[in-house]
């Protein structure tokens, strides 16, 4: 049996924290045991983590502040706990995990980078120390993780120069995520839509990041071109976007929902997913969108290119007549060359995406350094 820590920041709903989530499901208990560490507290994923029988640890850090108590616990837990791997989720849990394991003397440590886009000029004063910090320390690991080429590629540039890289995707649960032909009717019935509206969404919280305001102005040049569509716009803060709404004249045409907890219910019954972010590493969104046979429409980021296929259309970034002529084109096709293209989507997700796959590349990286195997080669799994 193979005991395994896992820490992280937090464990509060972003992909990160989803994914490790989604690892403890899928990994063989006959042959691992697995344990968290939060570095802060129980978030909005502990109790489903507990719940599956995992053990929990909290360490009660306060975000943005450092705490050397913290780190002690840290160190105390790898002693007591004798983990034959480390894998550390996010950058201020693979700084401290790092600290930890030198002090502690504990054998195997792993990072997990989650993004590709590092502007840090947006980031806290601390993040950028962190992040520095980690540059500096990236050959303590014996291997690090990225979830994307996207973001190997940006963490070598910044300096990072582990023993070894690998490239583990994120994963799909194709049975939370899959085609029903009932959300659709049920979505049109609920908002007061017809059957030949064209439905696009977009599903991403409100940052800088996403360039809503992109997608936006595409909307407008689809409903001025007389195009028969709606929007909805779907995550945290997307009802402070009204006035950005208001101004582009879509009050009508424009749908914001804000947080949404059951997403799975909502993807099946869109016509369009809808991507237009300025940086991403493995974008989740899409991937949902396209286990639930939806075609999807993304700016050309992280490994958005390589998760699409053939099945939907890349576009530049900030280009809102790029992004309309895509959104017109797949509305232009109707519903059988939309349907063609999701059957296409969800396939590709099952043959390349699939979570037993991708649990299964954590399983084999975690075997082959557990049995001692480090040798400085890149893997993609």
């Amino acid at each position: 049996m193979i005991r395994i820590i896992h820490v992280i920041s937090g464990l509060d709903t972003g992909g990160a924290e989803v994914m490790l989530v989604k690892v403890l499901q899928g990994l063989d208990r006959t042959r691992f045991t697995n344990i968290v560490i939060s570095l802060t507290d129980r978030g909005q994923l502990g109790e489903q983590i507990e719940a599956s029988g995992i053990a929990l640890h909290t360490l009660g850090m306060k975000r943005g502040c450092p705490n050397l108590s913290a780190l002690v616990r840290l160190r105390r837990l790898f002693t007591t706990l004798q983990p034959a791997i480390v894998q550390s989720w996010l950058y201020h849990a693979d700084l401290l995990s790092t600290l930890a394991v030198k002090v502690s003397g504990s054998p195997i440590l792993i990072w997990n980078l989650r993004c590709s886009h590092m502007d840090l000029t947006g980031y806290s004063r601390l993040t950028r120390i962190v992040q520095w910090m980690l540059v500096w320390l990236s050959h303590v690991p014996v291997a690090v993780i990225a979830n994307s080429v996207a973001g190997r590629q940006q963490h070598a540039r910044l300096g990072y120069r582990p023993r070894r890289w690998v490239v583990i995707p994120n994963g799909f649960d194709l049975q939370r995520f899959r085609p029903d032909r009932s959300a659709r009717a049920a979505i049109r019935t609920e908002w007061g839509l017809s059957d030949d509206t064209v439905l696009v969404a977009f599903i991403a919280r409100v940052d800088p990041m996403k360039d809503h305001a992109t997608f936006l102005d595409a909307a407008k040049r689809v409903v001025d071109a007389k195009k028969k569509a709606h929007f909805v716009l779907v995550g945290k803060d997307t009802e402070t976007l009204a006035p950005s709404v208001a101004k582009r004249g879509l009050t009508d045409h424009v749908l914001l929902l804000g947080h949404h907890g059951h997403i799975e219910r909502l993807l099946p019954g869109v016509d369009v997913g809808c991507l237009s972010s300025l940086g991403e590493g493995f974008p989740n969104v899409l991937g949902e969108a396209m286990a639930c046979g939806i075609p999807c429409i993304s700016t050309d980021v992280g490994d958005a290119r390589d998760i699409i296929g053939d099945t939907g259309l890349v576009v530049p970034l900030r280009d809102p007549a790029a992004l309309a002529g895509a959104m017109t084109d797949l509305i232009d096709r109707g519903p059988a060359g939309r349907a063609k293209l999701g059957y296409a989507a969800r396939a590709r997700i099952e043959a390349e995406y699939a979570l037993p796959k991708v649990a299964e590349c954590y399983e084999v990286l975690y075997t082959e350094l557990a049995a001692q195997s480090r040798s400085p080669r890149e893997r993609m799994c």
